[in-house]
């Protein structure tokens, strides 16, 4: 058997080199950073290039927006969304941008979907056999035929009409409808609005200044599954990790949280509400006393009677302080980063110069709450409750609430900042 050599020639492979390109990207103070990135990045991608880049704690809620000054929008750039997409479909001339900043309402949808359904507006298809919780409704909006039907009023504008109508709109799996009859319900009464398969939806910054709106806000329905999906799998990106290997993202409950008493030999739980707050405000004091002790020690041999200024002042280099702003300022930063329960910030008073005002967001509404100032004995104190509870400087007041509740409608969970790139 004789054997004959074969010269095979392959094809020729030309290989894939994805082109680089350079986006701005801006913070909440306007200032801005040149990034270069490739041409198939996700909005995901850019924003763990920025938390590494300025050595951010990556809490799931740091987010892209995309903001269209001119018309006064702006929406939420979802994280498997490829950016250079986005920014082909913007003019030459318009001055767009990008902003990245914290948004704790991100994945708010599925952690608390009772916001989102709220009784008086949903009802079902087919007859239901008792209540249904929040989290079986959400089920059967992502995943059931049984879709639930969500009905309201809303304001809306005909094209070429200045005047806002209230109108009974309802929104079912096929898309958003219109009554042309009151609260009818009835086919030949309802009238195609909009479906949402495909579409961006932005929201109003300045509504009532810009279209003459009769309010500022509005709602915003994207991506359902592949949303859920970005929810569920947060990390996964352009490392290639498996979805396998990663667990979804969990919240704390405030239930899951314990006072506990470690000054005996064997520690112990602390079941009376009394109590804990007791322990929680004498270790606060003991805390404090040991830091101005510190401060007292490796400073000059007037430190002591500095102390008061050095408290006053103290609180100004901390995140969630803002100098100066005022409050309709102060309800906008909230509202940017999301509409949480414990969403906070401390700010000056602007009625009283002399006091601060601790800002948060509860219910999905922003409270104002004063700081007072109260003096003993010569020293200078702030209080939130009438002088019931103490602090010796904002920052063991505001360490104090995110620990305990107190007179506040929660505890304080997610400071409001202005980063900067």
């Amino acid at each position: 058997m004789s054997l004959s050599a074969r010269r095979v020639t392959l094809p020729a492979i030309t290989p894939i080199v994805l082109q680089k390109r350079v986006i701005k990207v801006y913070s909440e103070d306007e200032t801005s950073r040149a990034v270069e990135v490739p041409s198939d990045i996700t909005a995901r991608d850019v924003c763990q290039l920025l938390i590494l880049k300025n050595h951010y704690i990556d809490d799931h809620s740091w987010t892209l927006f995309e903001h269209l000054p001119h018309i006064g929008l702006e929406r939420t750039i979802e994280d498997h969304e490829l950016v250079m997409e986005v920014l082909s479909n913007w003019g030459m001339e318009e001055e767009n941008k990008l902003y990245f900043r914290k948004n704790y309402a991100k994945y708010e949808f599925f952690k608390n979907p009772m916001y989102f359904f709220p009784e008086h507006m949903v009802s079902f298809a087919t007859e239901t056999n008792g209540e249904i919780s929040p989290t079986q409704i959400l089920q059967m909006f992502l995943s059931s035929s049984t879709y639930p039907e969500i009905h309201g009023f809303l304001h809306a504008k005909e094209q070429g009409k200045k005047s806002w109508k209230k109108i009974y709109f309802l929104l079912r799996r096929s898309g958003l409808y219109f009554s042309t009859k009151g609260t009818s319900k009835e086919p030949r009464h309802l009238q195609f609005f909009s479906e949402f398969g495909n579409s961006d939806i932005y929201v109003s910054l300045a509504g009532k200044k810009k279209h003459g709106a009769p309010t500022n806000y509005g709602f915003c329905f994207k991506y359902g599954m592949q949303l859920y999906q970005n929810y569920m799998h947060p990390y996964q990106g352009r490392s290639g990790c498996s979805s396998q290997s990663i667990s979804p993202m969990r919240s704390i409950s405030e239930n899951s949280l314990v006072a506990m008493d470690f000054s005996g030999q064997k520690s112990r739980v602390i079941e009376n509400p009394t109590e804990a707050l007791s322990v929680a405000v004498e270790e606060g004091l003991a805390w404090r006393k040991k830091g101005c002790l510190r401060l007292a020690t490796h400073g000059s041999p007037t430190a002591s009677s500095q102390s008061s200024a050095t408290n006053m002042a103290i609180h100004r280099s901390q995140p969630w302080f803002h100098h100066k702003i005022s409050r309709d300022e102060a309800q906008r930063l909230i509202i940017q980063q999301g509409l949480v329960d414990g969403v906070f910030l401390v700010r000056d008073s602007q009625s009283n110069p002399k006091t601060f005002v601790l800002s948060m967001s509860h219910g999905q509404k922003i409270k104002h709450f004063q700081i007072i100032p109260v003096e003993d004995d010569g020293e200078l104190f702030h209080t939130l409750d009438d002088g019931h509870t103490r602090f010796t400087d904002l920052i063991q007041l505001v360490e104090f609430y995110q620990l305990n509740k107190g007179v506040l409608p929660c505890k304080l969970k997610h400071y409001c900042a202005r980063i900067a790139l």
